[in-house]
């Protein structure tokens, strides 16, 4: 899930990654062998909000190094989130119950988006709904050689580009989380500091329109 460049907003498979990490990170809990689904469904009925510092590291099929950027997740349930990428070019994906918009901080450029347009076909959707997460993805445990319980998700969406998830658990919340495409590649992100359900500023959901010139719909 590499950091979005200034003209990707419209592409479905970088916003796909995007929100692929954040529904796996929401289910950040004890999840065990064949008790992972149910774990998951359980964790999420109890979610109301979430903040966290990420590491990510992205690799192309050959397994090399293409990137690596940092940043903040806030989430609120139902179908809010803030995706804060640090470093010399900022961005920031917000999604406000009804759009998401990319902000590109230096340009003071936003791209946006309906929600139910972007979100279309992804798991995602769990976030605002209480359908148990097998009816999006098969769920199976990996033997872990690293100390970590390991969960691998298989996305039963056709449509998606990614085909594999693997979650890494360290004793009762989410530390790792590696995702392929269909072209083979790989992200890996490291989670640190998770809080669960903390009280967020509702100002985080939304676009200062103040710091921005352009407004750029992607509809």
């Amino acid at each position: 899930m590499p950091s979005p460049s200034r003209s990707d907003f419209g592409r479905p498979r970088a916003l796909h990654w995007l929100i692929l990490a954040l529904f796996a990170l929401c289910c950040s809990g004890g999840v065990f062998a064949a008790e992972g689904a149910q774990r998951v469904d359980d964790y999420l009925n109890g979610l109301n909000s979430l903040k966290a510092d990420f590491e990510q590291f992205t690799f192309n099929a050959e397994r090399t190094q293409m990137m690596e950027t940092r940043g903040t997740l806030y989430l609120q349930r139902p179908g809010r989130f803030r995706w804060e990428y640090a470093g010399p070019n900022p961005q920031i994906i917000i999604a406000d119950g009804n759009r998401v918009y990319l902000h590109d901080v230096e340009l003071k450029q936003v791209s946006h988006q309906s929600q139910a347009k972007a979100l279309r076909g992804t798991p995602a959707l769990l976030l605002s709904n209480a359908e148990p997460i097998e009816h999006h993805f098969e769920v199976r445990p990996i033997e872990s050689t690293d100390g970590r319980d390991w969960v691998e998700l298989i996305p039963k969406d056709a449509e998606t580009d990614v085909v594999r998830i693997e979650l890494g658990f360290g004793k009762d919340t989410l530390d790792s989380l590696i995702m392929e495409d269909s072209f083979g590649q790989e992200t890996r992100l490291n989670f640190t500091g998770a809080q669960r359900n903390v009280q967020l500023k509702p100002e985080l959901f939304k676009i200062d329109q103040r710091a921005v010139d352009d407004f750029l719909p992607f509809d």
